[in-house]
């Protein structure tokens, strides 16, 4: 796959992924927010906490899971600390780090709570 279909393959799969957020009641309040530490898909807003979203796309679910790398995991992490120091309740903010799965047929497979400091 080309980098810029892979690219525009990547946008649709985020913006599939934010509309599913929004049908269950969740609002994006980010998409690609880039802080020093590094890059998060998606910010979902939940009540008073946040949900930090890393979309990967594959031919399969299990494709798409084994492409989130460890150094990627930590690159989230340091982006996610970095974002709530803006919040009311900073670091004490209410977190959760989902992985929502986009295989080659467009269906979604949101995995909540995946990733764990």
């Amino acid at each position: 796959m080309s980098g810029e279909v892979s690219y525009h393959a990547g946008r649709h799969a985020e913006e599939s992924v934010a509309r599913e957020y929004a049908r269950r009641g969740f609002r994006v309040i980010g998409r690609r927010w880039r802080g020093a530490g590094g890059e998060i898909d998606l910010i979902v807003r939940d009540g008073g906490g946040l949900i930090f979203v890393e979309v990967k796309r594959g031919r399969s679910f299990a494709r798409a899971a084994a492409r989130v790398s460890d150094r990627q995991v930590a690159r989230i992490f340091s982006a996610a600390s970095e974002f709530v120091a803006g919040e009311p309740q900073g670091q004490l903010t209410r977190m959760r780090f989902d992985v929502a799965l986009v295989d080659g047929d467009g269906r979604i497979e949101i995995m909540e709570s995946a990733l764990a400091a």
